[in-house]
């Protein structure tokens, strides 16, 4: 049952993938993807967390510390569960058409950016929740750009987000339990 679950999910990330590589998207949304992969890389992060620390109020400390929990905890699980699954990247086994990004490792499941990204989104959107709809779709936007440039598959972005969303939430929790 549960090899029977894994090989239909591998079977639609595998399709999705083919879809996306035969596509040739509006140069607009190549940029955002693009843009959006780029901050998703940690500038984005950095910069929204230097803001927050300047004029974030009194709740900044807690803020930054449930997202720096949230973040930190995310990178030593996706470093741990990419080495452990081992899933090949869409990239290496079907060039994208559009981009010509290089990928950051050689393994795909979960997306390390993916889950980054909503561990930031929701621990912050939290504490500033009129934040919450701007972080969440830059968030999104880093989600969506690492299939569309043939980074990851839907399950790794879906893994992520569900796993980077857990992690924020939680130490969200941790710190307002502090």
């Amino acid at each position: 049952m549960q090899t029977s679950v894994i090989h239909w999910v591998e079977l639609g990330d595998h399709r999705l993938m083919r879809q996306v590589n035969r596509w040739r998207p509006p140069r607009w949304l190549r940029l955002w993807m693009i843009a959006a992969t780029r901050c998703g890389d940690g500038w984005l992060w950095y910069g929204i967390g230097a803001v927050v620390a300047l004029y974030g109020g009194p709740e900044r400390f807690f803020a930054l510390l449930a997202t720096a929990t949230a973040v930190g905890t995310g990178i030593a699980l996706f470093l741990k569960l990419k080495r452990s699954f081992g899933r090949k990247r869409p990239c290496t086994l079907e060039p994208n058409c559009w981009a010509t990004l290089l990928p950051p490792d050689q393994f795909s499941f979960p997306s390390g950016h993916t889950i980054t990204a909503f561990a930031v989104a929701v621990s912050l959107g939290a504490f500033y929740p009129a934040m919450r709809a701007e972080l969440l779709f830059c968030a999104a936007s880093v989600a969506g750009s690492r299939i569309l440039l043939g980074m990851h598959f839907l399950s790794d972005v879906v893994a992520g987000g569900l796993l980077g969303a857990g992690l924020g939430y939680a130490s969200v929790v941790l710190w307002r339990l502090a």
